[in-house]
């Protein structure tokens, strides 16, 4: 009997790859994209023996590529049983008047039309087959907007939208869709916004213990191993030493 078959999008590092290990070590073969083909090759090193390893080397803002190669996936790898849209970014903490286009750009292009590209080239195969899980990995930032958040925030608000959106459609095909929030995880997430500063990246996650990228994994593994009357919808998911958004005790380490 074929095993399942699980789709990552940014399984490079940070929460794709501990979802993509995590689904592994679940018995999952694994289709793994990103944009850096050696984090992949890294990446399928650490696979379980006897797992099927599959990996994509391309950029999720980059449509025509998006939808050739998942549209020309081998036979053996075209039922996708779970699709994780994790690929996402966040560039730059200006306030709005004094924006970068580039990162609005960035953004937009990443954490919401590169989410809907992947998902078009999966979806109808879900629908086809009437089963499928689709997560997609969204943000605090989608639930609240904070100074400086601007078109981030709004980037993460159009996930959560789209998230119920497709819930909605997809529900007479008996789809689950899940959205899933985390506050502050200790990932690249930082170093990428402050674009390379170290420093800046490091002081974010400063006196208090963060979220890690295995913690989100390990809520992916409880949701897809619910049964199939059961879907946990929206899932916001915080350290403990944060409140919202905005409101962390950085005086608390666990």
């Amino acid at each position: 009997m074929n095993k399942k078959i699980a789709l990552i999008t940014g399984a490079t590092s940070g929460i794709g790859k501990a979802c993509a290990l995590t689904l592994a070590k679940m018995g999952y073969d694994i289709i793994a994209t990103g944009r850096r083909k050696d984090r992949l090759d890294q990446l399928e090193t650490e696979m379980p023996a006897g797992v099927r390893f599959f990996p994509l080397v391309f950029d999720v803002r980059d449509r025509i590529k998006v939808l050739e190669v998942l549209g020309n996936l081998p036979s053996d790898w075209t039922k996708i049983d779970v699709l994780i849209n994790n690929a996402g970014n966040a560039h730059g903490m200006d306030p709005i008047q004094t924006g970068d286009l580039d990162d609005w750009d960035a953004m937009m292009d990443i954490n919401v039309k590169g989410l809907l590209y992947v998902s078009k080239a999966i979806i109808p195969g879900m629908t086809e087959r009437k089963s499928g899980t689709i997560i997609n990995i969204g943000s605090i930032a989608g639930k609240e907007v904070y100074p400086n958040g601007n078109v981030y925030c709004g980037s993460k608000h159009a996930v959560d939208a789209i998230t119920k959106g497709m819930r909605i459609d997809l529900n007479p095909f008996g789809i689950k869709v899940i959205g899933i929030h985390p506050g502050m995880v200790e990932t690249e997430f930082s170093l990428v916004r402050f674009k390379g500063d170290e420093s800046r990246a490091e002081s974010v996650y400063k006196g208090f213990t963060p979220l890690y990228a295995q913690d989100i994994a390990d809520i992916v593994e409880f949701v897809v191993n619910r049964p199939s009357h059961v879907v946990l919808a929206d899932i916001v998911i915080l350290p403990t030493a944060q409140a919202s958004a905005t409101v962390v005790n950085k005086n608390l380490s666990t």
